[in-house]
């Protein structure tokens, strides 16, 4: 039998159970590409990353090479999963930079101390910007008319790392009373060149705010 030891994390928060959840198996050398997904299956936690350890010469050129899985699928990036995981490499170090070699490319993580703990700042791939998206679908999908999503802005594929379509919408108010149809988005994506969608607003007391659903 073999042993894969892991850690659990909360993202995003200093109080323990809340945040966003994250599984690290810090090393994941011997595990296949369906056992990854098996054991990110049972953790049942929105992301699980295994960590590939490799030779020092090539970590330093290129980072410490990390794998994230839903329950579902294997992603080439995602932002709690990323941060998580350096921040266990930089507790282990004490590095002021972790350097995450992705899927979809490396991401580095820089990291300070405050009096809330430790911070940590990752700078992502450069946007690459595809199709724009027509609103009416897209006020289908979400439950909202269409004079609920600003026509000011372009509905718009962006990623990252993670293929997003970018919905502007006029008001917090529209994105309270969304009511998603997880079916009739999967529907639309299918026939784009975006994997997830994105509802924005900006907050009319503060233009620099945004406002996102649960």
């Amino acid at each position: 039998m073999r042993r894969y030891p892991f850690v659990q994390f909360d993202v995003f928060t200093s109080t323990p159970l809340e945040g966003n959840p994250l599984a690290v198996f810090p090393d994941g050398r011997g595990l296949s590409d369906g056992e990854m997904q098996a054991l990110a299956r049972e953790m049942n936690l929105s992301e699980t990353t295994f960590l590939l350890p490799r030779d020092p010469a090539i970590e330093r050129e290129r980072g410490v090479r990390m794998r994230i899985f839903t329950p579902e699928e294997e992603l080439p990036f995602a932002g709690h999963p990323t941060l998580g995981t350096a921040y266990y490499l930089h507790r282990q170090s004490g590095a002021a930079e972790v350097r995450l070699e992705v899927n979809a490319g490396t991401i580095p993580v820089t990291f300070r101390s405050g009096e809330d703990g430790v911070f940590g700042e990752m700078r992502q791939n450069d946007p690459v910007f595809g199709m724009l998206h027509p609103r009416e679908p897209i006020a289908h999908v979400a439950g909202l008319a269409v004079d609920d999503l600003d026509a000011s802005l372009p509905i718009q594929t962006v990623s990252t790392g993670l293929i997003f379509a970018i919905v502007p919408v006029r008001s917090r108010a529209a994105l309270e009373g969304m009511h998603f149809d997880l079916h009739r988005a999967a529907e639309y994506l299918e026939k784009t060149d975006a994997k997830f969608l994105y509802f924005v607003s900006r907050d009319v007391r503060n233009p620099r705010r945004v406002w996102r659903p649960a």
